[in-house]
């Protein structure tokens, strides 16, 4: 099997601050626990794009750098890294330094705690622009709430490439109450979204908004849904670990998802990622 995971987080408390850390996650997670997470993980050929964790702003150079010494070790290849965009001359500063760091491909500003609207200000779409001549990719991590305001982005800065963290996560509900995914505003805003050329979507994240466990049945509707909306060229694979899990299970739910629904894998769990992110 062939993957290239759109979405690792690595991270080390006592290296960066992470103010959003806590209970089992409040520890160090780096290229040894990832391979004990990949046991269970089906054997193949595996890549990743490590994806900012909210380090300090003030540490997101050095959160790269730090990914960058471990990235042989880890099979990084390629970095989307935090970006101030409600600052454009911080931007600016940021980009600069980011050409010179190969394995940076995209930036993220996460926007999931922030007020709706937060992109549309003038700022953050001028930084948005920025991150387009820049040749580099947006990652969008909001809630479903928020996929107006992504839309809105999308049609703004049409040269930029958005990349949908999570489904823009959506309620899935628990085990034993699972909520629905077609026909809910949710699928609605998504099927919208979708519209746009520019955007392409992560089936990444649904385990972390389960509580209490989640079961393939329970989520593969929220795929199906995405599948419906993006088609099979603009869905990514993103194990979303160590925050979603466990890795081998989510890997193999979506796995057994797209050969079912396709017929085939490589375009989810491997191609699609390689040509959004222009991995090298």
């Amino acid at each position: 099997m062939r993957v290239v995971d759109s979405h690792l987080h690595l991270w080390d408390p006592a290296i960066l601050d992470y103010d959003w850390l806590d209970g089992p996650l409040l520890r160090s997670f780096g290229p040894d626990d990832l391979d004990a997470a990949l046991v269970d993980a089906p054997a193949g050929e595996y890549g990743f794009v490590f994806v900012q964790a909210d380090c300090a702003p003030g540490q997101s150079i050095a959160e790269v750098d730090w990914v960058t010494s471990l990235a042989p070790r880890a099979r990084v290849r390629g970095i989307v890294a935090q970006a101030p965009l409600e600052d454009p001359a911080a931007t600016d500063a940021h980009l600069a330094a980011y050409a010179e760091r190969p394995l940076v491909v995209g930036v993220r500003r996460l926007l999931q705690s922030e007020a709706d609207g937060f992109a549309a200000r003038p700022g953050f779409r001028a930084s948005a622009q920025a991150v387009a001549s820049a040749g580099l990719t947006f990652d969008a991590c909001v809630r479903a709430h928020q996929l107006p305001d992504v839309i809105a982005l999308a049609d703004a800065v049409p040269d930029l490439t958005i990349v949908l963290d999570h489904l823009g996560k959506p309620a899935v509900g628990g085990v034993e109450t699972p909520a629905p995914a077609a026909g809910t505003p949710w699928a609605t805003a998504l099927t919208a979204l979708a519209e746009r050329p520019n955007v392409v979507c992560k089936l990444s994240g649904l385990p972390a908004e389960s509580p209490g466990g989640w079961s393939e049945a329970q989520l593969r509707p929220f795929l199906d849904v995405a599948l419906d909306a993006f088609g099979p060229e603009r869905l990514l694979f993103g194990g979303d670990w160590p925050v979603s899990g466990p890795y081998g299970r989510w890997l193999d739910t979506v796995s057994s998802w797209a050969a079912d629904r396709l017929g085939e894998t490589d375009p989810v769990l491997f191609a699609n990622a390689e040509r959004v992110y222009r991995l090298r």
